[in-house]
């Protein structure tokens, strides 16, 4: 049985709740409160960064986001969703890239700095200022892209949807004004017709 630790505000544990119900993969899900949970050596153990989401798979402990739905990918979802030819995995994964940093430095710390911060962020989140820059500089790219095609890359869906979709969903808990961006718009709206698509708390 696949395990996933998740947490109920992690955007990040929403990409792959979201990519397992869409390929329909059984698996238990396991809440992890925000806070000291987090730190225990029980946990440590799973993840050494002390984050959410994990996925427990075949007696192994994978952790990051993207790192997770490559896994998934490669175990469950075959070319489709992430291909071996070279040319066709790069263009994946750099939308897997811009996800791990325009929108995460961007979106969902600007979400985290207006609605969730507390003490212990103090060190790890970087200024307005420059998350609205990422924020700009990402769905920009995303605009230009969706702006002629349907999907991020190949011409279909694939992770880099997964990876993709979930912080900019939250654009009103980091208060982004999406009207600049009617291909994005549109694009969110053909990820949420997907069979097997589950939304997340605050989209």
């Amino acid at each position: 049985m696949i395990r996933l630790y998740t947490g109920a505000r992690s955007g990040n544990s929403h990409k792959i709740a979201l990519f397992l119900s869409v390929l329909g993969v059984p698996h238990e899900t396991v809440e992890i409160p925000y806070g000291p949970e987090l730190r225990t050596p029980e946990f440590l153990a799973k993840n050494p960064r002390g984050q959410v989401p994990v996925l427990e798979a075949d007696g192994k402990c994978i952790w990051d986001s993207m790192a997770i739905l490559v896994y998934i990918a490669r175990a469950h979802g075959g070319e489709k969703w992430l291909p071996l030819d070279p040319a066709g995995m790069a263009e994946v994964m750099q939308w897997l890239a811009l996800a791990e940093n325009e929108l995460l430095f961007g979106i969902a710390q600007a979400r985290i700095m207006l609605r969730y911060r507390g003490p212990e962020d103090e060190l790890v989140f970087l200024d307005m200022k420059r998350a609205r820059f990422l924020i700009q500089r990402g769905l920009t790219a995303m605009e230009r892209r969706l702006a002629s095609h349907e999907w991020l890359a190949l011409g279909r869906p694939t992770i880099a949807e997964m990876a993709c979709y979930t912080y900019p969903a939250l654009n009103a808990e980091a208060e982004i004004d999406m009207t600049p961006y009617p291909a994005i718009r549109a694009w969110m709206d053909r990820v949420r017709a997907l069979p097997g698509f589950i939304p997340m708390i605050g989209t």
